[in-house]
């Protein structure tokens, strides 16, 4: 009969999974959570406990536990689940073999001790300036985008979509559907433009564009032209207008003064804004109407693109190695969803940036 693990195998494991390149050994030795513990605990404003039950966890330590929700898409079930099964997860977590493991209930009422202390906001900023104390200024301009974050489909009859979108709750809705139901998600559609292989035949059928209806929440970010860090985020519905969030998602505090953004984001308001800021505005500019687009402008936005392609990364990180999508009820929980998902790839990046000027 096999016996108990011994300090020396669980040793032995470690040096297995750092050898095989543990990206959160990495990530543990590139970020110091520890400036999170000041805004976690004034967010959570904890009381005097009376004697007698558990203790409660350490916030840094649930704090690193939405992390891993955030880089590999886990439930909170699921996230009980891993943190028990994984060994990596548990190097990460501080936690030993015998560790006590929070369980889904738990992670769920810190998320919404968050939630209702709007705490997202405060930690992002946190970890703002501990980038900035690290000599990773926002530098360079900055690009200006967003993209929908799906969401759970709602299946709603007509009259309940009417009541929703003028504010109302449905009259037949009672409090256990409430809970079940997004009120805040919207549908939005997405376009994406046909285009034409070099070499086709010029009288065959042209492609189409298509036009995808999506449901969720958007993510609006500006990202630092020079090191590529999310700078400034909001969290909106996914029918809230790109353009109309310019002045949340500029930042003051680059050292330069070009904004890039693609035509979503071009109008007259937003470039008295700018102007007025002392911004120097990139912004893609729209094909005239009924008119083809001039020569000098179509070479203006190609220069703009290999400019602005770079928040794109950010988005793909996101959705494809992280699996982002909102599975939680009402904006100001997708809100936390959204923000984490933000920090977790800044966290990412820092760690590839270190990487990258680390002596070889």
């Amino acid at each position: 009969m096999a016996g108990q693990p011994s300090f020396f195998d669980l040793s032995d494991r470690y040096e297995a999974l750092s050898a095989a390149g543990d990206p959160l050994e990495r990530l543990a030795a590139v970020v110091d959570f520890e400036v999170f513990r000041g805004p976690l605990v004034a967010a959570l404003r904890r009381s005097v406990r009376g004697k007698g039950g558990r203790p409660p966890f350490d916030p840094v330590l649930m704090f690193k536990i939405l992390l891993l929700q955030a880089l590999y898409s886990l439930s909170d079930e699921a996230t009980e689940f891993q943190i028990k099964d994984r060994l990596s997860f548990q190097r990460f977590l501080g936690l030993g073999l015998d560790g006590t493991v929070p369980d889904a209930t738990t992670v769920w009422l810190f998320r919404e001790r968050l939630v209702k202390a709007k705490a997202i906001d405060r930690l992002f900023a946190r970890f703002d300036a501990a980038l900035t104390e690290r000599g990773y200024l926002a530098m360079g301009g900055q690009i200006i985008d967003a993209t929908v974050v799906p969401a759970p489909k709602q299946r709603n009859t007509e009259a309940e979509k009417m009541a929703i979108k003028e504010g109302r709750v449905p009259e037949d809705w009672k409090p256990a559907k409430i809970r079940q139901k997004d009120r805040d998600a919207r549908w939005s559609v997405k376009y994406t433009k046909a285009k034409v292989k070099e070499g086709a035949d010029p009288k065959a059928a042209k492609p189409v564009d298509l036009a995808i209806p999506m449901f969720g929440y958007k993510n609006h970010i500006g990202i630092d032209r020079v090191h590529g860090l999310i700078r400034t985020w909001d969290a909106s519905a996914a029918n809230a207008h790109d353009g109309a969030r310019l002045p949340e998602v500029v930042s003051k505090d680059n050292t330069g003064s070009g904004v890039w953004a693609d035509t979503a984001y071009r109008s007259k308001k937003n470039e008295a804004f700018l102007a007025k800021g002392m911004f120097t505005s990139h912004i893609h500019q729209k094909k005239p109407p009924r008119r083809p687009m001039p020569e000098r402008i179509a070479r203006a936005n190609a220069k703009r693109s290999a400019v602005r392609s770079a928040v794109e990364h950010v988005f793909a990180g996101q959705k494809h190695r992280m699996g982002l999508v909102v599975r939680t009820i009402g904006i100001a929980r997708a809100r936390i969803k959204i923000g984490m998902a933000n920090l977790a790839y800044n966290f990412q990046r820092l760690a590839w940036l270190e990487g990258r000027t680390a002596p070889a």
